[in-house]
């Protein structure tokens, strides 16, 4: 008998349980019904001698009529009057006195409320408790973690792209759980721990899944904030206990997603209180992973986008002995994920994957498994039987543009404004040497705040620049600004975002990169947080720098910014005639594609002060785009702008 017949026949035996005890209640109901009655019945019964027994209580007198009759009626009264024996006595008619014992009873009215009370506000606090993520009582130090086996998971090697070298450490790993003879025989033993590091968002927990998955071992999965409760000694309680279910599944893998949240580095905030809970709960966490044997079988994984904050004891050797790095993909990894994520569409054969892939620079796997999805999406909403090169192009200027906001009307003075400013950034773009091909241009507004934009993408993957690659990026982004004061002798707001990221470039320069002649070669900034891409460093993390040397650097800064722009603004007066020509067909157009740009800026002259780069064509490179594209991120000019910002992001640190 398999499990569903099983569990229908133990519903069938419920049903005829419920039924028999359903029967048997009313016929017990049946015999023990008591009619009410008045007294002047009762009376009236007992003279015509139809009464057979009585019992007098206190409150209340039952008999029992004769037969054929035979039932039984109550007489509720005040009192029972002190002649009744008498009369009972008279008519033959046998009585019994009972005293009523109210004492149960009345114990029953104070218990039962009492008890009602406390079941209802138990079930509302462990619901409370429940929704908290806290268990119940007996379980508030117990272990969070899920286990999993290899058919919970679905997912494989098979599943994870673009990331060969860490699928390469972690296959080593799901060996040695797998055939640990083989791997020890010269002596060596298993990682104790694994650290994945990187940026939000490139396969971190899914290579985490397929480990579960290929391993076929016991897969412990939490994350790290499920340690740390409102209750001091939870958070050591359940690392304790975890380890504890891991030696009882040995040999397995324990999984601590966002280990940031738990392994913050001991004292790194004094000024914060309560945080004596998670230091108690990482001892524990350090004291476990260091007492277990790595004979035993068990391996931890860890996944962090914050490794600059974790504790140091929790990086040492003999606790996590790899850091595995889970970078953003390159062409070709961009190009194996995109083919895992398209299986699951419908995709029209002329579509070169390539393209695609080069048009996404800066990617990680979840941008390009919702880029697949938003280009879907697109195709259905035009009714299309498959996804064409058209809807993934239509939904990466949605990711990195923003919505088109056709109902956001611009006045004929606003819109030369922002045709002008677009205008100056990509003829700034195809003039410069080194900069990447113009796209696309647009005047339609998008996103929260920008106007228009300029799309340009990359021809390859870039991990180092130069001074003066840095140099035309500021230029591309001063474009606008030039273009507007060139043709319309007065500045607006809609540069405000250009300028901010060409004064960052600069002062990067200066003070990351050791790029001025003046200053030399010397650091005054401290790196910032790899994989978390912020845009400027925390306040207290600057280097000891004196008050004459910060106006030096500020000088230094002003100085690049200020050429740039001289020569930005020399670059639009020698090609004003392309200015006006492709600002005009831009406000008739709204859109210039890839072809339009450069067939109406060609030819484009240098002025002097446009340096060479090494490699570079004697004649304008920009005369004939190369086809291979990647994207750089648009980012929105401020709110209220009067126009947008061109795609020239600030350098990767080499």
């Amino acid at each position: 008998m398999n499990e569903e017949q099983l569990r229908k026949w133990n519903v069938g035996y419920w049903l005829i349980a419920i039924a028999l005890l359903l029967f048997l209640q009313s016929q017990w109901q049946a015999a023990n019904v008591v009619e009410t009655v008045s007294y002047t019945e009762f009376e009236q019964a007992l003279a015509e001698g139809r009464v057979s027994e009585v019992i007098i209580g206190d409150r209340v007198i039952t008999g029992r009529l004769k037969s054929p009759e035979g039932r039984k009626v109550a007489i509720a009264t005040a009192r029972v009057e002190p002649d009744l024996a008498e009369r009972l006595d008279r008519y033959e008619v046998p009585y019994t006195r009972v005293i009523e014992n109210t004492f149960f009873r009345d114990l029953l009215s104070w218990v039962v409320p009492v008890l009602v009370f406390f079941a209802l506000w138990y079930y509302v606090f462990r619901r409370v408790i429940e929704k908290q993520g806290m268990g119940g009582f007996m379980s508030i130090g117990k272990s969070r973690a899920k286990v999993f086996v290899e058919q919970d998971t679905g997912v494989t090697f098979d599943d994870v792209a673009g990331v060969d070298e860490a699928k390469a450490e972690l296959k080593e790993v799901v060996e040695f759980l797998k055939d640990p003879a083989r791997y020890g025989r010269l002596g060596a033993r298993m990682p104790k721990g694994v650290l994945l590091v990187g940026p939000p968002g490139t396969g971190k927990t899914l290579l985490a899944k397929a480990v579960a998955g290929e391993a076929k071992v016991p897969f412990f999965s939490i994350t790290g904030s499920e340690f740390v409760e409102m209750f001091v000694g939870v958070g050591a309680a359940r690392v304790r206990d975890l380890f504890e279910q891991a030696r009882k599944h040995a040999p397995c893998i324990i999984f601590i997603d966002e280990i940031d949240a738990l392994g913050r580095a001991r004292g790194a905030f004094p000024g914060f209180g309560g945080h004596d809970e998670k230091e108690q709960t990482l001892n524990q966490l350090l004291a476990e992973m260091d007492g277990f044997d790595s004979s035993s079988g068990i391996v931890v994984l860890a996944a962090t986008n914050r490794p600059e904050i974790l504790d140091p004891a929790l990086l040492r050797p003999g606790r996590f002995d790899r850091q595995v790095l889970v970078d953003r993909p390159d062409k070709n990894g961009r190009l194996q994920i995109l083919e895992v994520h398209v299986k699951k569409i419908r995709l029209a054969p002329e579509v070169d994957l390539e393209q695609i892939a080069a048009m996404t620079t800066g990617f990680s796997g979840a941008d390009l498994a919702n880029l697949v999805n938003e280009a879907a999406i697109v195709a259905t909403r035009r009714g299309a039987d498959a996804v064409t090169l058209a809807d993934f192009t239509a939904a990466f200027e949605r990711i990195v543009a923003g919505l088109e906001k056709k109902n956001r009307v611009l006045s004929e003075r606003e819109r030369r404004v922002v045709a002008y400013h677009e205008i100056g950034h990509a003829l700034v773009a195809r003039a410069l040497p080194g900069t990447d091909p113009v796209h696309k241009i647009s005047i339609v507004p998008r996103g929260i705040g920008a106007l228009g934009y300029t799309l340009q993408r990359p021809s390859e993957d870039r991990y180092l620049m130069t001074r003066e690659e840095l140099r035309h990026k500021i230029m591309v982004l001063l474009g606008g600004r030039a273009a507007e004061v060139l043709v319309f002798g007065h500045l607006s707001t809609g540069a405000a975002d250009d300028l901010m990221r060409a004064t960052q470039i600069a002062r990067d320069m200066v003070t990351r990169y050791g790029m001025d002649d003046e200053l030399g070669f010397v650091v005054f900034e401290q790196s910032r947080p790899r994989f978390l891409d912020t845009q400027a460093p925390a306040p207290g993390e600057t280097l000891g720098v004196s008050e004459a040397l910060h106006e030096r650097i500020d000088a230094a800064v002003r100085r690049i910014v200020m050429e740039a722009f001289e020569c930005t603004l020399a670059v639009l007066r020698e090609n004003r005639d392309q200015l006006e020509a492709a600002a005009r067909e831009l406000l008739a157009k709204e859109t210039l594609e890839e072809e339009d740009v450069a067939r109406l800026l060609s030819n484009l002259r240098r002025p002097p002060c446009v340096g060479e780069i090494d490699g570079d064509e004697p004649a304008v490179a920009a005369a004939n785009p190369a086809p291979g594209t990647a994207a750089a991120g648009e980012h929105p000019a401020e709110q209220g702008s009067a126009a947008g910002t061109p795609s020239a992001g600030a350098p990767r640190d080499g």
